[in-house]
């Protein structure tokens, strides 16, 4: 089957692809499905070295090891795959049609951590009894969660953006021709399959997964590429995951996912989120790039 040839002036990142109708179900349902299966199968293998690991909804340094591992693998894999089909290169997932941009990454890495600390802080203040939070304590216990999260949450936040930004998002927008429709469809599917793939029960929690979800999408799309998106990932999984494991009182810490763990208080961390939001808005639209608005692909060849 024949397809249109890539042109000068494509469309925007985001709706930049072009698949065959059948392989954005494949991106959309295969990687999440095998992350979860795989984060089962090293979770029983976590079951089998430490028997007391099985308590619902906390985490410790093997647990937290296994969801990282199982999101950074699944993650890294997507790429090759959505960029064999699409018959593209690899870098063009992580940003078209300009480079990859490592000082944009570093600029958005230092708002993030602001935004982070400040959403931190204010949870504290705010809604201190909405916290996981019961005490600083240092054991060996922290010292193997502190490894584990500096050395793998970072790679399962950057995997997390390239599989649903960098993935699902042009993968589903494919469907749609005109591009401003086919950027919300990618969006909403996107931020659906990241809210559902967190196992969140609490409609508090999965609304605000979605929102995530949204905000990142916007990021991504508004500045090209994912610098955004993964900086905010990285900065706020890794400061979080720190500040839970040093407040842990010395032992494991809790992830509440359950029907009652969210509520208003997580308006809080949303407000500072869309501040990050706003900020990528006004900041990209002072780059001088010109808007993608040519409702070309870059094609596949089929």
């Amino acid at each position: 089957m024949s397809s249109h040839p890539a042109r000068t002036t494509p469309r925007r990142f985001g709706a930049h692809l072009s698949l065959t109708w059948w392989k954005p179900l494949v991106i959309i349902m295969v990687p999440p499905l095998a992350m979860i299966l795989l984060q089962i199968a090293l979770f029983a293998i976590v079951g089998l070295i430490d028997h007391g690991s099985g308590q619902a909804e906390v985490v410790g340094p093997l647990q937290l090891l296994a969801v990282n591992l199982s999101m950074g693998i699944t993650g890294v894999l997507t790429v090759p795959l959505i960029s064999w089909w699409a018959k593209v290169p690899w870098r063009s997932i992580l940003s078209f049609p300009r480079a990859f941009d490592k000082r944009r990454l570093a600029i958005y890495l230092l708002w993030a951590l602001g935004v982070t600390i400040l959403a931190n802080a204010a949870l504290a203040l705010l809604a201190p009894g909405q916290t996981p939070w019961v005490g600083v304590g240092f054991t060996w216990t922290t010292m193997a969660l502190l490894a584990v999260i500096i050395l793998t949450t970072p790679l399962a936040a950057v995997s997390e953006e390239l599989m649903f930004r960098g993935a699902v998002v042009p993968a589903v927008a494919s469907w749609v021709r005109p591009e401003r429709i086919a950027l919300a469809l990618g969006m909403a599917f996107s931020s659906l399959a990241f809210a559902i793939t967190h196992l969140a029960t609490d409609p508090w929690l999965f609304g605000y997964h979605v929102f995530l979800g949204l905000a990142t999408a916007a990021m991504a799309i508004r500045s090209r590429g994912l610098e955004a998106p993964i900086a905010f990932h990285v900065a706020n999984n890794t400061f979080t995951a720190v500040l839970n494991a040093l407040l842990a009182g010395g032992g494991d810490f809790s992830v509440a996912r359950s029907t009652g763990a969210g509520g208003p208080h997580l308006l809080i961390p949303a407000l500072f989120v869309l501040t990050l939001v706003i900020v990528v808005w006004r900041r990209e639209g002072k780059t001088g790039e010109p808007t993608m608005t040519n409702t070309s692909h870059v094609s596949e060849a089929r």
